[in-house]
């Protein structure tokens, strides 16, 4: 218990003071964390409108190996991306190891599962009457995408919560291509792994209570630009 105490109290000073590395940290997780979630959802929301409405063959099976990615394991992940990465490898020649980018590769390949699977299934729960009234009004289809995407939005940016809350604090894959190198792939989760394998248990405490102030902001800031829209109508 102690030690928890001491955790937060150096978490505070930290803060406080504007402990340079501790900013340098969090500012990489942040640059990493945020491009990944990005080209995530650049990347997942399109492929779900496409898998949700449309029919063609092995459709089933599409959306069953997006529900295998939500649960795959970061770690696995890592292994593949430095494999693809590393100097032999068949992307070896890009020099993308260790680096931030190949912390965003392998990043954006653990969400983008995560948020094609649940925005697939939001798309799906929208009433199919409701697209074909669309239709009969005589919607373009960018009119008809937009009606869609409100209908679902609580859904879809719960989809994006989501893949947030699995790279923000994801570690296997982060050091196993990002090789935690001080000052340009250390990210929150990578310093705190290092701190616990060196005995300092204070700082990674310290560390660890960063991490979920910063992903409790994001989340929070998700949620607001979520539920924004709703208090607007409650208001009108």
């Amino acid at each position: 218990m102690d030690a928890v105490i001491e955790g937060v109290k150096k978490a505070l000073i930290m803060l406080v003071t504007m402990d340079p590395d501790i900013y340098r940290i969090a500012l990489v997780t942040l640059k990493v964390t945020g491009t990944a979630l990005i080209v995530s959802v650049t990347l997942s929301l399109p492929a779900a409108f496409f898998i949700a409405f449309k029919d063609f063959p092995g459709k089933k099976l599409v959306i069953s190996l997006a529900n295998l990615g939500m649960g795959l394991p970061p770690t696995v992940v890592g292994l593949w991306v430095c494999l693809m990465l590393w100097r032999s490898g068949p992307l070896g020649r890009l020099r993308l190891i260790y680096t931030p980018t190949a912390i965003v590769v392998a990043q954006t390949l653990i969400a983008s599962p995560v948020i094609l699977a649940l925005a697939t299934a939001a798309l799906q729960q929208v009433d199919r009457k409701l697209r074909w009234q669309i239709m009969a009004l005589g919607a373009t289809p960018f009119q008809m995408l937009f009606l869609l995407v409100r209908e679902a939005r609580y859904s879809l940016m719960a989809a994006v919560i989501a893949g947030f809350g699995a790279i923000i604090s994801e570690v296997g894959a982060s050091m196993m291509v990002g090789g935690n190198i001080e000052g340009y792939t250390r990210v929150l989760t990578t310093a705190i792994v290092l701190e616990t394998s060196k005995g300092n248990f204070e700082d990674a405490l310290a560390l660890s209570f960063i991490l979920l102030l910063m992903a409790y902001l994001g989340s929070l800031a998700l949620t607001y630009f979520q539920q924004r829209r709703h208090k607007d109508e409650y208001n009108n």
